[in-house]
């Protein structure tokens, strides 16, 4: 199969640079990056992490232009290849979230380790990383967070923060969460947002109004004040600490005997990431495509997905990998049928 697209329902894989493609792709609800790590596995994979901020900002700033605040970012990477390059993603508007360990076990260095030479102890961890795109509010020249502007439109009403309570019928949560200068804000629910917008425009002076407005000529309604925040599925019993084998069996793609990408991410993780922070036809993004486990979840979960692969080879295997999932899915549903 020799072409430089594919494409297999919702999902487009393309060959070539992400950041030739990225200009021309939807906004993304999920991100997932797998990209270099600084340990020059790949050609192009920079050969320490000293030089992997600089190779990814380019990236960065563009997953920045093109997110929106729905948008979760999922960067994986070794331990220190990530605070290397965290403060590149604060930079261009990524608020951290929770860094996730993956735990591959003892079975993924198979005893083969020479503690005098190696003179530590074995790595059988990734991190993977969880970033938001936090919104920013555009007032006569500064930017303000959430947090700020809430205040910032609260205030200018003339009423009370104490006001707030009785608002939202709670004895002092709104203050006390929505409203805090602290590090325990919490971002108020939609319910409640609207509650503050419309007694803000009944009540506040009138002068000011309309309140919690963006374009200072009609407030945000409940629906869009919802759509300011990256989305969230919790699944009880999941942590921060993901205990899962390294791919192998049927799942790990070769070329004969020999693995084709050393670092085949579990589908199983790709799953749990896209179920956690998207919903069924979102669409998901995979610019450092290699296999595409992370498109190829997204079409077993009912998204969207577009990624790339530079390399040729890899790129190709991809493909093959997507056919072989297809004509298998159709043999399923024809044998269960009959």
């Amino acid at each position: 199969m020799k072409t430089d697209n594919y494409k297999n329902g919702k999902i487009k894989i393309q060959h070539g640079d992400a950041m030739d493609f990225y200009d021309l792709w939807e906004s993304p609800v999920v991100i997932i990056s797998d990209g270099p790590y600084g340990i020059g596995g790949f050609p192009g994979d920079p050969p320490t992490h000293e030089k992997l901020a600089e190779w990814y900002e380019p990236h960065i700033k563009k997953w920045s232009e093109k997110a929106t605040p729905q948008t979760t970012l999922w960067f994986w990477n070794t331990e220190v290849g990530w605070a290397t390059v965290h403060p590149v993603l604060v930079k261009h508007g990524w608020r951290y979230r929770t860094c996730h360990i993956w735990d591959k076990g003892l079975a993924h260095i198979a005893g083969n380790v020479n503690g005098k030479s190696i003179r530590k102890l074995p790595v059988v961890t990734e991190a993977c990383v969880q970033y938001v795109k936090e919104p920013q509010f555009d007032i006569d020249g500064h930017k303000l967070s959430t947090k700020e502007w809430l205040r910032h439109e609260w205030k200018r009403s003339g009423m009370p923060f104490s006001k707030t309570n009785e608002v939202c019928d709670v004895k002092d949560a709104a203050t006390r969460k929505y409203f805090t200068l602290s590090h325990l804000w919490y971002f108020p629910p939609a319910e409640a947002f609207e509650k503050l917008q419309r007694y803000a425009n009944r009540h506040g002076e009138k002068s000011g109004k309309p309140y919690f407005s963006i374009n200072a000529k009609k407030p945000i309604t409940r629906k869009e004040w919802a759509g300011l925040r990256a989305k969230f599925n919790h699944e009880h019993g999941i942590t921060n600490v993901w205990r899962e084998p390294s791919v192998n069996g049927k799942e790990r793609i070769k070329n004969g005997m020999k693995s084709v990408h050393l670092n085949q991410k579990p589908l199983k993780l790709m799953h749990l990431i896209i179920r956690a922070s998207s919903d069924e036809n979102n669409l998901v993004w995979e610019p450092f495509g290699g296999l595409c486990s992370g498109v190829l979840a997204a079409m077993q979960l009912n998204r969207h997905g577009v990624a790339s692969e530079i390399d040729k080879n890899i790129f190709e295997h991809a493909m093959n990998r997507f056919e072989n999932y297809s004509k298998t899915s159709k043999l399923s549903q024809q044998s269960s049928v009959q």
